[in-house]
């Protein structure tokens, strides 16, 4: 099997990335006394998931619920912070023309907002979408069309999808809604509403439908950080500010990592390697470096970056959401979180709020390329163009910039990664996880469960960490019957 390979005591395991998946094999490991060394090129733990502080601010690379049905994984989260993981409502709208429009939708509410000869004329698009659903169903436009009509999907699903993604919605590929709102559709949102949650044939809420989750009262970096003071107690050892530059290997076994830190290059013995780097960074490092052909099928790989502008404004209370989606063509911001809303907390002072304008684009575009002066007038006046508050209470603003903050699920992706998962699979003592080391849009649990099982791996256990998040385990909508095989999985790993 893959991953065979004697762990050493005399080699570390070495772990590429301190965000929540690299962190959770690290910690899994040091408290098995297994010598471990985790390379971070950031100068902090958390990965996406970070918090960024900026003159007692705190502030998400996007906001970032905790919420799991994985046993294991809601352990080690309330191990690690007890009472300082706080129980958060979760409130989010869509602004869109002047209105505020509840999301999950709500057909009732959307259909008010929108008035009635709209109503009528989505009411009919949704019928007839049902009566003659778009086949085949390959494209995120014909995935959404099918469930919610033509003329929903183009109000409340178009533009913001378009912003995130930065390509049309007919050349994202359907395996990014059937992950990431799998079970939802015009019918079960109605349903939900209807019965508060308890859906059609006996089946739970939609996980897109969650209305509290859990949020560190300090924000997400505050689990990261309590995780790798854990680690370290273990003995396990964290290097930030680190490169892995190469990846040296030899008759499909790695033999040591190359790694970069203030301009000195150093090699560094491994038993094993669990990446959890993009992916196509992780082939672009293999040396001997792979072939033409391998090169060619990962430059297919594509990612979206990001970027906060945090603006601090002079009122107390702006809005009543933790966010807001912008559905607003007009503007480019995408979303807009009101980290104040997360936790009280993540500000220093009550009479003030914190406001995270979130844009999406490519590294190296005319967004990313503005300076952060410009940047901070561009938020400042589109906030104040949609209407939420006075350029003149504007006081402040940081921006940070996220590259690869998004694996993008384009034409013929799934294709590309298991090539790409093929030649990865010649490695004996290599494993990849998280979001960006198996270019999976996964959210933080799924992240850390990735990690659990590969360490699982390294002890003689077999779990293919590919197929995680594609059925049932994971996302959207499980049935009772796959909860309670699911549960007794676990019980395993207790």
């Amino acid at each position: 099997m893959k991953n065979n390979h004697a762990i050493s005591k005399e080699r570390p395991v070495v772990i590429i990335g301190a965000g929540p998946a690299g962190l959770t094999v690290a910690y899994e490991l040091s408290r098995q006394d297994i010598p471990v060394i985790v390379y971070e090129q950031d100068e902090d733990v958390g990965g996406l998931s970070k918090t960024v502080e900026y003159k007692g601010y705190r502030f998400d690379i996007g906001g970032h619920r905790f919420f799991t049905k994985i046993a294991i994984v809601s352990r080690l989260w309330h191990m690690l912070l007890g009472r300082d993981l706080l129980v958060r409502s979760r409130m989010s709208r869509i602004l869109y023309r002047g209105r505020y429009f509840d999301y999950p939708l709500k057909p009732f509410n959307a259909l008010f907002n929108l008035g009635f000869f709209a109503s009528v004329g989505i009411m009919l698009s949704y019928i007839r979408a049902r009566l003659f659903p778009l086949r085949p169903e390959t494209s995120f436009e014909e995935w959404v069309s099918n469930r919610f009509g033509r003329k929903l999907y183009s109000i409340f699903f178009k533009t913001y999808t378009e912003k995130v993604w930065g390509i049309p919605c007919n050349k994202i590929s359907s395996h990014w809604a059937a992950q990431r709102i799998r079970g939802l559709s015009l019918g079960t949102a109605l349903v939900n509403m209807l019965f508060s949650g308890v859906l059609r044939n006996g089946k739970t809420a939609i996980t897109t439908l969650i209305n509290e989750f859990h949020y560190p009262r300090l924000g997400p970096g505050m689990m990261w950080k309590a995780l790798r003071e854990r680690i370290e107690d273990f003995g396990g050892a964290i290097r930030l500010t680190h490169r892995v530059v190469n990846i040296q290997h030899d008759s499909g076994h790695i033999v040591a990592v190359g790694v970069e830190h203030n301009g000195r290059r150093f090699s560094q013995p491994v038993s094993h390697v669990i990446s959890s780097m993009p992916l196509r960074q992780l082939v672009y490092t293999m040396s001997p470096e792979a072939d033409r052909t391998i090169i060619e099928t990962v430059d297919r790989l594509k990612y979206r970056d990001f970027l906060t502008v945090a603006l601090i404004i002079d009122e107390p209370d702006i809005f009543p959401d933790n966010w807001l989606y912008i559905h607003d063509e007009s503007v480019m911001v995408g979303r807009i979180q009101n980290f104040k809303n997360w936790s009280p907390e993540m500000v220093p002072d009550r009479s003030k709020t914190c406001l995270g304008m979130e844009y999406f684009c490519f590294e190296g575009d005319t967004l990313w390329e503005m300076g952060d002066d410009e940047l901070i007038d561009l938020a400042k006046k589109e906030l104040v163009c949609i209407g939420l508050v006075r350029e003149d209470k504007v006081t402040d603003g940081k921006v940070v910039r996220v590259p690869k903050a998004y694996p993008v699920y384009d034409e013929g992706f799934h294709e590309a990664v298991a090539h790409v998962q093929d030649y990865l699979t010649r490695f004996d003592n290599l494993q990849e996880v998280g979001r960006n080391g198996m270019h999976k849009y996964n959210n933080m649990d799924h992240s850390m469960l990735t990690a659990i099982l590969a360490v699982r791996n390294m002890f003689g256990e077999y779990h293919d960490l590919w197929s995680l998040n594609i059925d049932d385990i994971y996302h959207e909508e499980v049935e009772r019957g796959e909860m309670e095989s699911k549960a007794a999985f676990e019980s395993s790993f207790s």
